[in-house]
């Protein structure tokens, strides 16, 4: 007699429903690093916060980001009460998940502000993946560190943007990993090709040119960049990024400081492959004590020095490593510039690159993914019987 065994079922793709305070057409990031990274064993669904509008009712607009990413976007008349945005945003959820039937559910949060639309679904596995301390920044609603806490609760896993974050947070929840700011090496050391063409905007400018990129809000320490433009008339300041939560009107204007506005992610390396100093004036306040910038790795990637204020998680490990030099004064800041001006590059470089190498978004990614894999499994008939009782 023989037997045939049974066809093997494939694993439907897991839906990650990622729910964000940030735009994803905003500037590249975290999140997009990551979620493009996602999207390759996940459908990926990033729902926004809502898009307001002066007339009309309430919508909902879609639509698809390279990788295959589900851009999601609840659209709301100003005026709009709490409750009926909850109602509406809800509602939206709900059908997103109507429409992953037979598929297993992450939910991903950035922001605890989700909570109140969406923790009546069943999820397979929560995950908070905490890249700032939100609750410190200019304006943060109330209800955020009471929301943030009950996140953390209901999470299955936590990750934190940075080192100094991770410490803060240990105690608080028992699953809880630390996944600093990585590098995209291969497209920031396009900026060390002396093949580039300097962009149009830019070329006009003399050197030295000490530059930033970023977005330019209220952890910019722009009196001491004002200080700074004072001090060394002769150099070039090139700002890149769009300004957010500040008066741009606030930017200090000088001869020497060249405020470009936002640039596409791809365009990056043809501005920095023209600069000659990597500069990051972050000021020293609540919005800061927590991040891990990106552009730390990226500047480095690009082949150029970089000059920080004293943020925790640049000093470790950049700095005790030797290949960022930190400066918190206008005086110590241009010595540290004129210093590195001088630096032979091709020792350092090679300092840059082995601790770059320590870091990829891939490995950051795969390590993430690994961690909520193994949740998927022993959640899914609990989740299967929950989400049943809820039909029923």
């Amino acid at each position: 007699m023989t037997t045939t065994a049974a066809p093997v079922r494939e694993r439907n793709r897991p839906k990650l429903i990622v729910l964000s305070h940030l735009r994803w057409d905003f500037v590249t990031q975290r999140p997009q690093h990551l979620l493009t990274r996602a999207a390759r064993s996940f459908d990926v669904i990033f729902v926004e916060e809502p898009l307001w509008i002066e007339t009309g009712n309430p919508s909902v607009e879609a639509g698809i980001r390279p990788g295959g990413i589900r851009l999601v976007q609840p659209v709301l008349p100003r005026g709009t009460s709490d409750a009926a945005a909850i109602k509406h945003q809800k509602q939206m959820l709900d059908t997103i998940v109507a429409d992953a039937v037979g598929s297993e559910i992450v939910l991903w949060y950035y922001t605890p502000m989700a909570l109140p639309f969406s923790r009546h679904l069943a999820a397979d596995v929560v995950v908070f993946d905490k890249m700032d301390e939100l609750s410190a920044f200019h304006n943060a609603p109330p209800l955020l560190i009471a929301l943030e806490a009950e996140l953390l609760a209901r999470a299955d896993v936590v990750f934190t943007g940075g080192a100094s974050m991770h410490e803060a947070s240990l105690g608080r929840y028992a699953n809880i990993h630390c996944f600093p700011s990585s590098i995209d090496a291969a497209h920031f050391t396009l900026a060390r090709s002396h093949e580039l063409d300097d962009p149009t905007d830019q070329a006009a400018i003399a050197h030295p040119r000490i530059g930033f990129f970023g977005v330019i809000d209220e952890r910019m320490d722009l009196e001491l960049v004002a200080a700074v433009a004072d001090l060394r008339p002769e150099w070039q300041f090139v700002m890149i990024g769009p300004t957010a939560k500040i008066d741009p009107a606030a930017l200090p204007q000088r001869a020497n400081i060249n405020w470009l506005g936002s640039k596409k992610y791809a365009e990056l390396p043809a501005y920095l492959s023209g600069w000659d100093i990597g500069w990051m004036p972050f000021a020293i306040n609540a919005a800061t004590r927590f991040i891990s910038p990106t552009k730390t790795p990226e500047f480095l990637a690009a082949g150029l020095p970089v000059v920080s204020t004293p943020i925790r998680d640049v000093i470790r490990p950049y700095g005790a490593a030797g290949v960022v030099e930190i400066a918190a004064t206008a005086a110590t800041t241009v010595a540290a510039i004129e210093a590195l001006m001088q630096q032979p590059r091709d020792k350092w470089l090679g300092e840059v690159d082995k601790l770059l190498a320590q870091g990829s978004w891939d490995r950051t990614w795969a390590a993430m993914r690994g961690m909520i894999w193994d949740l998927l499994t022993p959640a899914r008939t609990v989740v299967a019987t929950a989400r049943e009782e809820l039909r029923v």
